[in-house]
């Protein structure tokens, strides 16, 4: 009887260290070619993304995937707004979905 206070102290300890493992990220970012907008180094135009202020080069999915990255509203010209899911990896965001908002 006198363990059980000291196990349900253990178990209460155990559940607050828990956390959330899930690396997916899930939102609206802005998104545009990495070496026109982004000022990142590449030797061609590559599409890349803005999470947190920091920007990543894209896995699953091209600047030249999204129409003409040279016209007044492509990648290369302008930084758009997309809906993104995916993780990043070693560096890079790899997308599992990739979504550009339409310019209104």
């Amino acid at each position: 009887m006198k363990l059980l206070p000291i196990l349900f102290a253990i178990a209460l300890a155990s559940c607050a260290t828990t956390k959330n493992t899930s690396n997916t990220i899930d939102r609206v970012v802005k998104a545009s070619c990495g070496t026109c907008n982004f000022d990142m180094t590449a030797d061609e135009c590559e599409l890349a993304v803005e999470i947190d202020g920091k920007y990543y080069f894209v896995e699953g999915s091209s600047v030249d995937g999204h129409g003409d990255a040279h016209n007044e509203t492509g990648l290369c010209s302008v930084v758009r707004e997309a809906k993104v899911v995916g993780e990043i990896k070693h560096g890079v965001f790899v997308a599992a979905k990739f979504e550009l908002i339409d310019v209104k």
